[in-house]
């Protein structure tokens, strides 16, 4: 891995998403860029102004006014805490500003990045959305790189779950996990199938067991009984310092399954790192 992106709320950061992002930079040698997000267009206000002699009316930015000068000032402010932090951790770093609507902007940003680290509550609204936000949503819908949502903090790293389904997309998240962190080779690393027997049925166990075996050390394979989201929030909630990758769900079942309750739950119950992969 080289490149991380980093989300940054300009005016309201997350300051425990910078001690995780450093870590991850640290352990694979790779690249921090913080995007800082603004979005200006909630600040517009409407404007009159004069062509040829005729009104007309325009919704702009006032950037002489005290509000926008505070606001400006609070992200510099918010750039230097960043920027002193990336350097007393001495993790490499560079810096965006991206100023028009977050979500498009950082999913852009996403095409050309391995991978995007998201904190759960990052909102541009003004009012109070709970978690995930409606921004947190688009991002793992639509990004176009892995999705590492931080945990509320972290202090350890000694256990990698792997959710699988026998899907061609619970595989890819694996492999595409395995490819970016080659140096947890030697974590533990438990790999969960739920279904209505509590059997491990899939009959490219053999095959798929040989594959982890060239890139992990410590494997464990799972099989629950029950409902996925329930028996997969029971099962994480028992856990700490493990880092839970999730990529069976596909693009379009991702998006159904963050609409229901049970994915809710299982993201702001789990105060892990969440990896998210999809094809």
């Amino acid at each position: 891995m080289e490149k991380i992106l980093v989300a940054v709320d300009a005016i309201n950061p997350d300051k425990n998403i910078l001690e995780f992002a450093c870590y991850v930079a640290r352990l694979t040698k790779s690249k921090i860029t913080g995007v800082f997000l603004e979005n200006l267009s909630a600040e517009e206000k409407p404007a009159v102004k004069q062509l040829h002699g005729m009104p007309y009316v325009v919704w702009e930015v006032d950037e002489k006014s005290d509000e926008h000068r505070a606001k400006i000032e609070m992200v510099e402010k918010n750039i230097a805490f960043f920027k002193e932090g990336c350097i007393n951790r001495g993790v490499s770093y560079t810096l965006h500003r991206d100023r028009g609507v977050p979500a498009h902007e950082l999913i852009e940003e996403s095409r050309f990045a391995d991978v995007l680290v998201v904190d759960l509550e990052t909102s541009f609204k003004k009012h109070y959305e709970g978690s995930p936000t409606e921004f947190v949503r688009d991002i793992l819908k639509k990004a176009e790189c892995p999705v590492i949502i931080a945990p509320e903090s972290f202090e350890a790293l000694d256990e990698i779950v792997f959710t699988y389904n026998g899907s061609a997309s619970s595989v890819f998240a694996i492999k595409q996990f395995t490819y970016l962190f080659p140096q947890l080779h030697n974590k533990k690393v438990s790999i969960i199938q739920v279904n209505e027997a509590g059997e491990w049925r899939d009959p490219d166990k053999y095959k798929f067991k040989e594959w982890l075996k060239e890139h992990y050390t410590d494997l464990h394979f799972e099989a629950l009984k029950g409902e996925t989201e329930t028996k997969l929030l029971d099962y994480v909630f028992k856990r700490k310092n493990m880092f839970l990758v999730m990529g069976a769900y596909g693009r379009n079942a991702l998006s159904q399954f963050f609409k229901s309750s049970h994915a809710d739950l299982l993201i702001n119950t789990v105060t892990q790192p969440i990896f998210i992969a999809h094809l």
